[in-house]
């Protein structure tokens, strides 16, 4: 943090001498503009605020500069550096990748992610394997100058490929096109593809079309000492871990991806949560948490089903037990209003029942950790982890040692002693899988008799929503 007040402070004394850099300007305005695009792995409207990593890297940096942020959307990818040079913007942050082919007119910040360019096909097609295999097929893509250049020069080689341009369609309205057969091969960026396969399953990726390069903030050629600031932000950000856990918030649901799962999953959004999801509001209404993370832990414990009866006997759309149903005084477990109100109750005991010195997503975690095996568990968990020389205070700490309850030479040393501790790790990190995709895949609207669910263009609809916000009202989020 010291080097970063530094590099704020010297371009301050230079003012004395030299013309105003665009970092002194935009202190002394107070107000930092980023231009990014709508995608869950840059910027969308999150169920109570904006989110993605984008956003969230963008005002961490705003607030180290003591600013206000400003966010603009592009419509299309090539869109975006031209916001740049006109002066609309002071950074571009859309998920840019740096190569050879860069602008001479701006700079770039230190990269934090890799992306490369992927072609993408049905599965069950054919898969091609190389540039030679897509000549004759139904290939479209984004108004992206970087995957078309990719393509152009593709064909220097290759005469006969031919793709369609399309200047009006989103990334994942051509990945569903792909899943459904209405088109045959698409270009996506892997980073974005490995979030938009959650709820695409049967799309796939073929093979790259670019090599991996690195992501990065774009910065005008002309402001150094802008650039400086964001590298020493970067910097920190990388040294404290905050990077890295950001990174985890946003790409946690595309690891491991499992094609069964996220089939089943698609599936039951569209068929099984319209019947609930008016019950998961009211119940998150006098909870006070977010209704979607009340139905990935409905999904978790029974995949939306009410009437799920476990052979140990617990039962309902969330799995309560008898004593717990008891404790939170609901009488029928089967009954989903009741079932999904009491969900809710149980955890919010078992959240109060966290210091509350530990920060807020670290005892949402270890709450539902211990939602799942009991809090007396959870706490040898954490007597464990200091027994090691761990956190108990962090849940990444406590989840690593959780798994020790099965052993003896440990759980022995403990009050409550052998639990599988393997288990409430699998629940939360399911728990936040699903929770993930329901925060970009679900609006917060009642369902209607055709609810707004899966398969829905929810980046184009928020892209008008945050265009609308910045460009007319000018408002500062």
């Amino acid at each position: 943090m010291r080097a970063f007040l530094f590099v704020v402070l010297a371009s301050f004394l230079s003012t004395c001498t030299t013309a105003p850099s665009l970092l002194d300007q935009i202190v002394a305005r107070g107000e930092l503009r980023f231009v990014t695009r709508n995608s869950p792995t840059t910027f969308f409207l999150g169920p109570q605020k904006p989110q993605g990593i984008e956003y969230d890297l963008a005002r961490g940096f705003a607030e180290r500069l003591g600013v206000d942020l400003i966010i603009d959307t592009a419509d299309q990818p090539g869109q975006v550096l031209p916001t740049l040079f006109d002066g609309r913007a002071h950074v571009a942050a859309a998920g840019l990748t740096i190569d050879a082919n860069s602008i001479d007119a701006v700079q770039f910040g230190p990269d934090y992610q890799s992306s490369a360019q992927q072609v993408i096909y049905r599965r069950g097609a054919r898969r091609p394997k190389s540039i030679e295999d897509l000549q004759g097929g139904r290939l479209s893509v984004t108004a992206n100058p970087e995957h078309v250049r990719s393509l152009e020069l593709a064909r220097l080689e290759h005469p006969d490929l031919t793709w369609s341009e399309d200047s009006v369609a989103s990334v994942e309205e051509l990945v569903k096109k792909v899943s459904n057969g209405e088109i045959d091969y698409t270009v996506v960026d892997s980073n974005l593809f490995a979030i938009l396969r959650q709820y695409h399953p049967e799309a796939r990726e073929a093979f790259q079309l670019s090599e991996t390069k690195p992501i990065a903030w774009a910065i005008p050629d002309n402001a150094p000492k802008l650039r400086e600031a964001v590298a020493a932000y970067f910097a920190e950000i990388k040294a404290t871990g905050e990077l890295n856990a950001l990174v985890d918030k946003y790409y946690f649901a595309a690891r491991n991806f499992d094609y069964v799962g996220s089939r089943a999953f698609v599936r039951h959004m569209q068929s099984r949560l319209p019947q609930y999801q008016r019950q998961f509001q009211v119940a998150a209404e006098q909870s006070g948490f977010d209704w979607r993370l009340l139905a990935a832990i409905a999904y978790q414990e029974s995949h939306w089903r009410h009437d799920a009866v476990s052979p140990t006997g617990v039962r309902g759309i969330m799995m309560l037990t008898e004593d717990a149903a008891s404790t939170v005084k609901i009488a029928d477990r089967e009954d989903p209003h009741q079932s999904i109100v009491g969900g809710a109750r149980y955890l919010a005991r078992m959240v109060e029942k966290i210091p509350e010195r530990i920060p807020e997503k670290d005892r949402l975690w270890m709450a539902l950790a211990a939602y799942n095996i009991g809090f007396g568990h959870l706490e040898d968990a954490r007597i464990i982890t200091q027994m090691n020389g761990g956190d108990a205070d962090s849940w990444d700490a406590v989840r690593e040692h959780l798994p020790l309850l099965t052993d003896e030479n440990w759980h022995s040393r403990v009050r409550r002693g052998y639990a599988r501790g393997d288990v409430p790790v699998l629940y939360v990190d399911n728990v936040k899988r699903y929770y993930q995709l329901l925060q970009w895949a679900v609006d917060d609207a009642p369902p209607a008799d055709t609810p707004n669910i899966l398969p829905i263009d929810r980046g184009q609809r928020t892209a008008q929503v945050v265009t609308e916000i910045t460009a007319a009202e000018k408002k500062t989020l």
